[in-house]
C-alpha cells in the first residue's frame, strides 16, 4: 500500500484531523484547484513601505514513491535524479541549479543561508521520531531560478516544496511565477512518467495532513508595529481567516513588530482564494496601522467572518 492510499483507508481517522481551522470539510466534498494567476484580483498594489517581502510556497508529492517518512534512501535518490532532470529544464527567468547538500560548499551553504532558502536538518522530535532525518544530508538538496525568485527543496519534509518569492509587496508578480512555474514542473513530471499525488476530495497529497488541499502558504513579512498591540489584533486576524508568525518561521517571535502573516487554511479553498484573502486582508490592516499612526479609531473598519 502506497502512503497516498492510506488517506483513503484510514478515512474515518483522518478526515476529522484533516479539516484545520476551517472545520468545514465534509466527506462528500470535493476540492478545488485553481492555478489561474490571472484570477486573483490586485495583489500588485501591497504598501511597499509596510510589506517587505511576499512569498507564496506549497508541497508535492511524486506518485509511486514512498512519502518521506517511510522513504528508501533508494526511493529519495530516484526523487533527486527526477527532481534535477525536470528542473534543469526550465528555461527563461525560471533557468536555475541545484546544489545537493552533501555537496555543498561552506561559501555555497553560507550564501543560501544569507538568502533565506537553506533548510537545516529537522531537529523537532515529531520529525525525527516520523523518520524523516534518515540518511541526512543523502539525496536533499536546494534548486533556484538565476533570480533567487523561484526555489524547489528536495526531500525535505515533502518529496518537493515548490517556492516564489521577492522583495516587496507584488503578491501578483509572486503567484504568477508561481503557478508558472508549478504548472510548469508537473507537466516535466509527467513527461517523465510520473504525477503527483493527488484526489478529488482531499486535493494534492502531502506528508503532514494539514497541508492537504493545496498545501499553500501565502504570507508576506509586514510591519504592523502599533495594530499588533491593539487588543482585537487576533480577533481581526481569525476573521480574516490569517495566521501569524514571527519573521523566522513558525514558533518565532516578532522583532519590531515585523510579522510573517499568511493564510490559515490549506484546505476548502482553491490556491486563488486562499492568496485572494492574504491581499485583501493585507491591506485592510495596513489601512487600519495607518489610522493608529495618526492616533485615529479603527473600530468602523473591523471585519465580519469570512
Amino acid at each position: 500500500m502506497s502512503h497516498e492510499e492510506t488517506y483513503e483507508v484510514f478515512k474515518e481517522l483522518l478526515d476529522p484531523s484533516d479539516r484545520g481551522p476551517s472545520r468545514r470539510i465534509q466527506t462528500s466534498d470535493k476540492h478545488k484547484t485553481d492555478l489561474n494567476a490571472g484570477n486573483l484580483q490586485g495583489g500588485d498594489d501591497l504598501d511597499p513601505a509596510y510589506v517587505l517581502s511576499s512569498r507564496v510556497r506549497t508541497g508535492r508529492s511524486v506518485r509511486g514513491f514512498a512519502l518521506p517518512p517511510h522513504c528508501s534512501r533508494g526511493e529519495r535518490r530516484g526523487i533527486e535524479k527526477l527532481s534535477i532532470e525536470a528542473l534543469d529544464s526550465l528555461s527563461g527567468d525560471l533557468k536555475g541549479k541545484y546544489y545537493a547538500l552533501k555537496n555543498m560548499t561552506e561559501e555555497e551553504q553560507q550564501q543560501l543561508i544569507d538568502d533565506h532558502f537553506l533548510f537545516d536538518k529537522p531537529v523537532s522530535p515529531l520529525l525525527l521520531a516520523s523518520g524523516m532525518a534518515r540518511d541526512w544530508p543523502d539525496a536533499r538538496g536546494i534548486w533556484h531560478n538565476n533570480n533567487k525568485t523561484f526555489l524547489v527543496w528536495v526531500n525535505e519534509e515533502d518529496h518537493l516544496r515548490v517556492i516564489s518569492m521577492q522583495k516587496g509587496g507584488n503578491m501578483k508578480e509572486v503567484f504568477n511565477r508561481f503557478c508558472t512555474g508549478l504548472t510548469k514542473i508537473e507537466s516535466l513530471f509527467k513527461e517523465r512518467g510520473h504525477d503527483f499525488m493527488w484526489n478529488e476530495h482531499l486535493g494534492y497529497v502531502l506528508t503532514c495532513p494539514s497541508n492537504l488541499g493545496t498545501g499553500l502558504r501565502a504570507g508576506v513579512h509586514v510591519k504592523l508595529p502599533n495594530m499588533s498591540k491593539q487588543p482585537q489584533f487576533e480577533e481581526v486576524l481569525k476573521r480574516l481567516r490569517l495566521q501569524k508568525r514571527g519573521t523566522g518561521g513558525v514558533d518565532t517571535a516578532a522583532v519590531g513588530g515585523v510579522f510573517d502573516i499568511s493564510n490559515a487554511d490549506r484546505l476548502g479553498f482553491s490556491e486563488v482564494e486562499l492568496v485572494q484573502m492574504v491581499v485583501d486582508g493585507i491591506k485592510l490592516l495596513i489601512e487600519m496601522e495607518k489610522r493608529l499612526e495618526k492616533g485615529q479609531s479603527i473600530d468602523d473598519l473591523m471585519p465580519s467572518q469570512k
